[in-house]
């Protein structure tokens, strides 16, 4: 499984908790403050780490989550922490899998730095999208990139 696939695993597992149906509005439902969801893989070894500063159920079908903090590990032993992906505010989708935001988002890997504003990621296409001031700081060698 690929970092991507793990990250979206983690918001796929987040979205679970919604019950499924007709999107509808859910009556001042209060949210949850300084949430946690550790996630394992078979063996016991952390996988994911989910974590919100606010978690407010808007629809059966929508979670917005401020303060939004993925923290992807390498599931072995080590619990060596692969990625993470963190955004001011973020909303989960649960009918169409994807995570999207309208502001600022920061995805953290040792060979790569990328931020920017206006993302998406669709658990089905296994794809990152930022539509705006996208700005790339790659840490590891590219020798053949221009080719």
């Amino acid at each position: 499984m690929n970092r991507l696939q793990r990250i979206g695993l983690g918001g796929i597992a987040l979205l679970a908790f919604v019950p499924r149906g007709p999107a509808q509005e859910i009556a001042a439902a209060p949210p949850a403050r300084n949430w946690t969801l550790p996630l394992f893989t078979k063996e016991g070894y952390r996988q994911v780490t989910l974590r919100g500063d606010e978690v407010r159920p808007v629809s059966s079908d929508r979670i917005d989550v401020t303060g939004m903090n993925v923290t992807v590990f390498s599931g072995s032993p080590d619990a060596r922490v692969d990625s993470v992906l963190v955004s001011p505010e973020a909303s989960f989708l649960l009918n169409e899998k994807v995570v999207r935001g309208d502001g600022s988002v920061r995805l953290v890997r040792d060979d790569v730095d990328v931020r920017g504003e206006g993302w998406s990621y669709n658990y089905n296409e296994k794809k990152v999208l930022i539509y705006r001031r996208t700005h790339v700081v790659f840490r590891s060698a590219l020798p053949d990139m221009l080719k």
